[in-house]
């Protein structure tokens, strides 16, 4: 066995391969390519240096045998291999070299820089969510000393920084410091590679600034954004792995599952939407003219997005039985900083799908009716679409929530008024594809027309759907050759 050491002087940390005294083998063995259980990297490459066993994992046959011929030339050439990364000499100089001349920019940076890049390829939604995701990690990267602003203000502030139009932009009077303590005193992006800070990271990422757990979907919308930032980070060279591949949520995950306690049965569905048309004044109309906009949820699925962007010409609507709404695009809320156009409502294609793709929806009589009066009485928007507010614009979200709100003390009675029932008009898109599954209709059909996959559709109903143990029983005992009377086994002669 051959051994010879070379010492160099890294980070405190020891944590890459600068950082660390490297022993250095000749003493080295590579063995052929095998297979293993994995579906993302299957073909596993092993060889030894010193008596230490070292692994890496490749998706193709092809990569494992490059790298074991790699390694192979190496050892012809009579390079000494690192014991600790198991790397040929050549390569290890190489790593040191990148890492010394790696960039490291502050977190502040960082997200000016990845928002920028992203910007012209997401949506607003998205451009907001990505925000939030990095304002939540830049509580914990904030850095420390001495009149630290508040986590508010950070949190206001970063939001702030991260569009690209205001960059050359001085911040807004009530920033001001915010912005000027983060661009000084924000942790360098290698931070991350710090346990501590990487626990505070997903603190900030699981709860709210009042210190009370994040809804799961918000935790897993923060940790989607950071996610992405983080592969951005490391195709940029500034890290070599995700800093998220070594956390896990702590604790209990809530679900999205829906809750059974907010589904309206028919009769209190018919009754809201009744009550809806009481809100406002007569010569108003304010809630009248939403009693369709609510129906669409309620019967169609639709989400209200998508009832907002529905237009005349894409509605198919008989005098007699079923109708159809094909679907083609959403208007989605967002702050006006956020879309290209300036203002709060961007106009996209429908929620995961092609920009151009679009989603027939069967209607029944009912609604086909519905849609009918409201066209009759309040005719549609300049641009064809069925709902608009008071002047013609498009409908807002506080529009039509406040409508809501007022129905809902009309409807119910007082003790379900504070009760999760149709607390949200989102609640009514629920009922919907919850009395779809309930009704026998097969789930592949349910997701298809509520714009969701099969999988979605399982995971979040699967709590809602009833009255189907005893028909799923009488299919078993059919299935085993049973009939109903007949005797138990034990029983028969």
């Amino acid at each position: 066995m051959n051994h010879r050491n070379t010492n160099r002087t890294g980070s405190p940390d020891g944590g890459g391969p600068s950082g660390q005294e490297h022993n250095l083998s000749t003493d080295v063995r590579v063995w052929n390519v095998s297979k293993v259980r994995s579906k993302k990297a299957p073909y596993q490459l092993r060889w030894k240096v010193a008596g230490k066993v070292k692994t890496a994992s490749f998706t193709t046959v092809a990569l494992a045998d490059t790298r074991r011929s790699e390694l192979r030339q190496a050892m012809r050439k009579g390079e000494a291999f690192d014991v600790v990364t198991g790397l040929p000499e050549s390569e290890l100089r190489a790593a040191i070299a990148r890492e010394s001349q790696r960039p490291d920019p502050s977190w502040w940076d960082f997200c000016r820089e990845y928002m920028n890049a992203r910007w012209r390829t997401t949506a607003a939604k998205t451009r907001e969510g990505l925000a939030d995701s990095l304002a939540t990690v830049a509580l914990a990267l904030m850095g420390e000393g001495a009149k630290a602003p508040t986590l508010e203000e950070v949190r206001l502030a970063m939001r702030w920084a991260v569009v690209p139009a205001h960059r050359g932009e001085e911040p807004p009077p009530e920033l001001e410091a915010a912005c000027t303590w983060l661009s000084n005193r924000s942790l360098p992006l290698s931070a991350l590679t710090d346990p501590k800070v990487l626990r505070d990271v997903q603190y900030r990422l699981s709860f709210k600034l009042d210190d009370a757990p994040a809804a799961g979907e918000t935790y897993k919308r923060r940790r989607r954004g950071f996610n992405t930032a983080m592969e951005y980070a490391i195709e940029s060279g500034y890290l070599d792995e995700n800093p998220l591949a070594k956390v896990k949520r702590s604790g209990s995950q809530a679900n999205d599952t829906v809750d059974p306690r907010v589904l309206v049965n028919p009769t209190q569905g018919m009754e809201l939407l009744t009550a809806v048309s009481y809100v406002g004044s007569v010569h108003r109309n304010r809630g009248r003219r939403l009693m369709a906009f609510f129906a669409c949820q309620l019967y169609a699925a639709l989400r209200p997005a998508e009832a907002v962007g529905l237009r005349e010409k894409d509605c198919y609507l008989p005098e007699r039985g079923w109708g159809t709404l094909t679907l083609r695009e959403t208007r989605p809320v967002s702050g006006k900083k956020w879309t290209d156009s300036g203002q709060r409502h961007d106009k996209r294609g429908l929620k995961s799908r092609e920009a151009k793709a679009d989603r027939p929806v069967p209607i029944p009589p009912l609604l086909v009716m519905m849609l009918r009066d409201h066209i009759k009485e309040f005719s549609t928007a300049k641009d064809g679409r069925l709902f608009a507010n008071e002047r013609g614009g498009v409908l807002g979200t506080s529009s039509y929530w406040r409508v809501w709100q007022e129905a809902r003390p009309i409807a119910l009675p007082p003790d379900k008024v504070d009760s999760p029932l149709a607390h949200r008009p989102y609640d009514l898109r629920h009922t919907c594809i919850t009395n779809w599954l309930n009704a026998g209709v097969p789930v592949a059909e349910v997701a298809r027309r509520a714009g969701n996959s099969p999988e979605v559709i399982h995971r979040r109903y699967e709590g809602c759907i009833d009255g189907h143990e005893e028909l799923n029983n009488k299919k078993i005992e059919a299935a085993m050759g049973w009939r109903e009377g007949q005797d138990e086994p034990s029983k028969r002669g």
